[in-house]
């Protein structure tokens, strides 16, 4: 039973590549890491690249038509989201639409394995990477963090504040890809099994379009907008 939500669309797109996602994908990145980890995962920034992806989301956004356009903006609180906002009204030609921050929309807290690579897990706290694996990455929580299932809870009550607080509206988020599978599952209702971890691409496009009260799924991760001429893809 899908999750009552009067909104009239809704949007969410992921940050640009960020600093801690070219790390990751590095061969040996544990000592990067480290450094980003000294200010926190809160701070980590976008790296050239995300800037860019967040520019050509921007191009996106602005070529939308009236009707399609967002009244209303939410944002994490997170570094890389909010400069990929930046980055997206950087190239709007129009005044953009009011915003948000609200903590619910807030990455995946992954407690004391807060920016540990895989291979760092396995060296600092191999019974954890096995309970990982054994759990499964949906319900696995991490000590002092958080399970995707409970990033579901915190998204499904920023679903039902915003049914009263914008029925009708068109709301854009811009968070993480946590947050992106978790408003899929939340949306999803009762009795809705957890759903695969499919691909959220950096700076991808996620929408639902609503009707009786309903939202439905419209794409998933969509990267149509990276022009592959700019060198957009970062390969996620």
């Amino acid at each position: 039973m899908p999750l009552s939500c009067g909104l009239e669309q809704l949007t969410v797109i992921r940050h640009g590549q960020s600093m801690a996602n070219v790390l990751f994908a590095e061969a040996e990145p544990d000592a990067g890491v480290r450094e980003l980890a000294e200010s926190g995962d809160a701070r980590v920034p976008l790296s050239p690249l995300g800037r860019r992806q967040a520019q050509a989301t921007g191009e996106w956004l602005a070529a939308l038509g009236p009707d399609d356009r967002p009244h209303l903006v939410l944002c994490s609180p997170y570094s890389r989201a909010l400069q990929t906002w930046e980055g997206i009204t950087s190239v709007l030609r129009e005044p953009p639409p009011p915003m948000l921050v609200d903590e619910r929309l807030r990455d995946r807290e992954m407690g004391t394995l807060e920016l540990l690579t895989p291979s760092a897990v396995r060296a600092r706290a191999p019974q954890e990477a096995e309970r990982r694996a054994r759990v499964g990455e949906w319900f696995y929580r991490p000590p002092g963090g958080e399970s995707l299932a409970d990033v579901t809870v915190r998204l499904r009550d920023l679903l039902v504040e915003l049914r009263d607080a914008a029925a009708g509206r068109r709301v854009l988020m811009v968070a993480h890809d946590a947050v992106v599978a978790a408003v899929r599952h939340a949306l999803a209702g009762l009795g809705s099994p957890a759903p695969d971890l499919l691909p959220v691409p950096n700076a991808s496009i996620s929408r639902w379009a609503g009707g009786n009260g309903r939202l439905w799924l419209v794409e998933y991760g969509s990267t149509a907008h990276h022009s592959p001429v700019q060198g957009l893809s970062d390969g996620s």
